[in-house]
């Protein structure tokens, strides 16, 4: 009788599963959060908003692309998958620039400018860890005995919900340190140790 209840777990129990997996590995430093922490400390929460609505939509997109099995067709375009690293680490290295100079918000001009929602757009979809990290938690789900019964729309649906969640999340992480950057040399240190931490997390993705 246990076993058969261990072998056919609940609903609740392979959602609660699929939570837990995503937050774990979806949810981990990448240059996605990293990135959306690093801007909303660097910009404050208003000015983010837009570039953390690109990073959410393209990495539905990521999401999107993994479980329609797009990912094994662009893969085997190498030029296309060489050229979206290439623009992605040079607007990674931009955004790393842009932070690390950026002034303190008490000091900022109004007309300064504030990373854009295609520049989210563009980091997510080319970010290397999105691809590996989504397609390693919706295929560990896929393979499960009875991942069938959430089906796959429910399963894509509570993926999207959690890349909402987790950008979110470290979204005001990011802005809860912009209160404490009003000081020019605060600031100035704290944006340099996001910026480097851009740009080193990137690296380990693309090496993984």
């Amino acid at each position: 009788m246990a076993g058969q209840v261990l072998s056919h777990p609940q609903p609740w129990q392979q959602l609660l599963a699929l939570v837990l997996a995503a937050s774990v590995v979806m949810g981990s430093p990448g240059p996605s959060t990293i990135s959306v922490t690093a801007v909303a400390a660097a910009f404050g929460l208003r000015d983010s908003l837009r570039y953390a609505s690109g990073l959410i939509l393209g990495t539905i997109a990521v999401l999107l692309v993994v479980a329609t099995g797009i990912m094994a067709v662009l893969a085997s375009v190498p030029k296309l998958a060489s050229l979206l690293a290439i623009a992605s680490a040079a607007y990674i290295l931009y955004l790393a620039f842009k932070i690390a100079t950026a002034p303190p918000l008490a000091l900022r001009a109004g007309g300064a400018a504030h990373p854009t929602f295609p520049g989210g757009f563009l980091l997510a979809v080319a970010n290397p860890k999105a691809y590996v990290a989504i397609a390693a938690v919706f295929a560990g789900t896929s393979s499960s005995a009875s991942a069938g019964d959430l089906g796959i729309s429910v399963r894509l649906a509570v993926l999207a919900l959690m890349i909402v969640a987790i950008h979110i999340l470290w979204l005001l992480t990011g802005a809860a340190f912009a209160r404490f950057l009003r000081k020019p040399l605060a600031s100035r240190i704290i944006n340099l140790i996001f910026a480097a931490t851009l740009v080193l997390t990137t690296a380990l993705a693309v090496v993984r």
